[in-house]
């Protein structure tokens, strides 16, 4: 089975067996002297790089608009979930926007150190008047911010 990794695997040292690929975003992340050494590892075992196709990531997109994650999800969390449903691959991710993504895109996910999270849904509820709204924001009725919370 193909895996595609996200940055959390680095800082773990929990075996990565089978193939494996991982995007430039998520090197780039890597900050802490022991996650590169990590990666550099995997990397000589047979990790390998790449940046995922573009018409994998509108699908990421309209996938994360749909759950109510778009606005949680970096460019890397977007990149990792674009190459899995390239590659077919499934996800280790401790990330639960990402997973919630993965579920509505059919991707498989494994969790590192979290527990698998559940697929949900969310809505937007304005703070000061209650209303709910499709995204987030400033409310039109009264102008409070309008911030997720789950359905």
């Amino acid at each position: 089975m193909t895996l595609v990794l996200d940055t959390s695997i680095f800082f773990s040292e929990i075996p990565v067996e089978g193939p494996a690929w991982t995007t430039p975003s998520v090197v780039e992340e890597l900050g802490d002297l022991h996650a590169k050494c990590r990666f550099e590892v995997l990397a000589a075992t047979g990790l390998r790089v790449r940046e995922p196709r573009e018409e994998d990531r509108v699908r990421v997109e309209a996938a994360a608009l749909a759950t109510g994650d778009t606005g949680v999800l970096s460019r890397t969390d977007r990149d990792i979930l674009a190459l899995a449903l390239e590659l077919s691959a499934v996800l280790v991710t401790d990330d639960f926007a990402v997973q919630n993504v993965a579920h509505r895109l059919g991707i498989e996910t494994r969790s590192i150190r979290q527990r698998p999270a559940r697929a949900i849904r969310w809505r937007y509820r304005c703070s000061g008047c209650g209303r709910y709204w499709r995204e987030p924001g400033d409310c039109p009725v009264c102008g409070a911010a309008i911030k997720r919370k789950l359905k």
